[in-house]
């Protein structure tokens, strides 16, 4: 894991954060052992920025992963800051949810999470489609 780790924290200087100033980088494990980094790129209109998990994620499926191990994050205040509703959500697009999700703390701490305890009730293909059914039979 301290490679993932150092990986994460190296990709904090790519960040692109005139607004925030707050930096955000990620780490990505497939299961065949490729690293995939992100950072977060902000926009001036906040709702097109990037979040470091969805550049990594979205790397790594570019070039034709669908397993993941595990994924690292951390800010430049290493603050344990864990990954927003909106980039859990996209994890759970790609990942199963016992995905492992290592937030930095500092000083050498980290809190690991599984994507399943983060967002327990993702919506998914699944949930979509028994919306559909539900909806079918009321028609």
């Amino acid at each position: 894991m301290d490679e993932l780790l150092t990986a994460a924290r190296d990709v904090l200087a790519d960040a692109y954060v005139p607004y925030s100033e707050y930096r955000v980088g990620a780490a990505l494990l497939t299961a065949d052992g490729t690293v995939y980094t992100g950072c977060n790129i902000e926009n001036a209109n906040y709702s097109n920025s990037l979040h470091a998990e969805e550049v990594a994620i979205a790397e790594a499926v570019k070039n034709g992963h669908e397993e993941f191990e595990r994924l690292v994050v951390v800010s430049g205040a290493r603050d344990g800051v864990t990954p927003c509703g909106m980039c859990r959500q996209t994890l759970a697009e790609f990942a199963d949810g016992d995905l492992a999700i290592v937030c930095d703390e500092g000083d050498g701490e980290t809190s690991e999470y599984t994507l399943d305890e983060l967002l327990p009730n993702t919506i998914s293909l699944a949930t979509l489609a028994a919306a559909d059914e539900a909806s079918d039979g009321d028609a």
